[in-house]
């Protein structure tokens, strides 16, 4: 198995994919250069329009991106895919449109069996047991909560500390502790932005500039450094 599970797409000031494009490239070359990009977290924007976004990306890395929504078949697509590539926006529909295309089992079995998968945002999300540790609006009914299941743990992407002056509602932290309370056996990664996740088979390294936050139900949150061990999450 091998995964690249990036918090964000794009740092305050950056361009699109800039901060994870070196990172992507060690990751998928030189064994592959075509990815399959799954699209369906856009809700505001075409799917032609976030093919393109990607693929002028991909293009400094010599790797031809193809989106799933161009075929009759998104599940055969899928088998014949090299890399899987999805990408952030709406977690709720991103996770309805695998459930309606019959997608989850598909992409599990693939990725499972050794086919390369790189999600960001919303993407990463759904490399977890759940979505349940979106922070997006659920716009839509998901059919389901579950998604690919690719680690035994909870991703929460855009993991922010600050609690702006003059907001009174919870923290991120605070809906994580709520989410381990119901959920005791689950831990959750706060992954900060500019940061990822690259795990090959049971293998788990964090690469970017920031630590992750740890949350597990009976354990003081703590913090975990690129180069730091995070073997236990695969347990």
């Amino acid at each position: 198995m091998k995964l690249l599970l990036i918090s964000n797409s794009t740092n305050a000031g950056d361009t699109y994919l800039q901060h994870p494009r070196e990172q992507i490239g060690k990751f998928l070359k030189p064994a592959v250069d075509q990815v399959l990009f799954i699209p369906y977290a856009a809700v505001t924007f075409s799917y032609d329009a976030y093919e393109k976004k990607v693929q002028e990306r991909f293009n400094e890395l010599g790797i031809r991106v193809d989106s799933i929504h161009h075929y009759g078949s998104p599940a055969e697509a899928v088998e014949a895919a090299r890399a899987i590539v999805i990408g952030g926006g709406n977690t709720w529909q991103l996770t309805r449109c695998l459930h309606n295309f019959n997608l989850i089992d598909a992409i599990r079995e693939k990725v499972l069996t050794g086919t390369p998968f790189i999600g960001w945002s919303a993407g990463a999300n759904v490399a977890c047991p759940t979505i349940r540790t979106t922070n997006d609006m659920p716009i839509i009914d998901p059919v389901g909560l579950y998604s690919c299941n690719f680690v035994p743990f909870q991703i929460n992407p855009h993991y922010l500390d600050e609690h702006p002056e003059g907001h009174a509602g919870e923290t991120r932290e605070q809906r994580i502790l709520e989410f381990i309370e119901i959920n005791p056996d689950l831990y959750v990664v706060g992954l900060r932005e500019g940061t990822m996740l690259e795990i090959r088979n049971r293998q788990v390294e964090l690469i970017g500039p920031r630590p992750a936050r740890i949350f597990r139900k009976n354990e003081t949150p703590f913090e975990v450094y690129p180069g730091g061990d995070l073997q236990f999450l695969m347990h």
